[in-house]
């Protein structure tokens, strides 16, 4: 499996239901939840769920994930991207197969579903989401000519 965009985010983007705008400069805010499991994930994938996501018992894992820190929209060779901070879930006990990230609040649109290649675990201690590096070939979301 691979890293899946929703059908819904894509008409959700022209519908302007998302603002990519840097975080506290009425950008959209968004979340990133961990799952235990993505096989139910695809592109019909319309919201957040908690399905599969990561159990908070016995670990500092909250339902629904952290929120993510938006570096705001660049373009380069005619394509535009958009960059998160990388985002740490602190002193957690979780495995976790991949993530959703989606807007928080309203009806908690998809935006990306993000395939680990397998499972990754992290015992009492940080679970690190490392973006790539913000830049029109490697940024987790970009826009432009194929």
């Amino acid at each position: 499996m691979a890293n899946i965009v929703p059908d819904s985010f894509k008409t959700d983007l022209l519908k302007s239901v998302f603002s990519f705008d840097t975080s506290g400069n009425s950008g959209t805010s968004f979340k990133l939840a961990l799952y235990e499991e993505i096989t139910g994930f695809s592109t019909s994938t319309p919201a957040y769920t908690t399905t599969n996501e990561v159990s908070s018992s016995g670990t500092s894992y909250t339902a629904g994930g952290n929120a993510l820190t938006n570096n705001g929209v660049a373009i380069a060779s005619n394509i535009a991207y958009v960059d998160f901070a990388d985002l740490t879930f602190s002193s957690v006990t979780l495995t976790a197969k991949g993530a959703l990230i989606y807007k928080s609040g309203g009806s908690n649109n998809a935006v990306l579903v993000l395939d680990f290649g397998g499972a990754k675990t992290a015992t009492n201690g940080d679970f690190v989401i490392q973006f790539p590096t913000p830049s029109s070939s490697a940024a987790i979301i970009r826009l432009g000519d194929a």
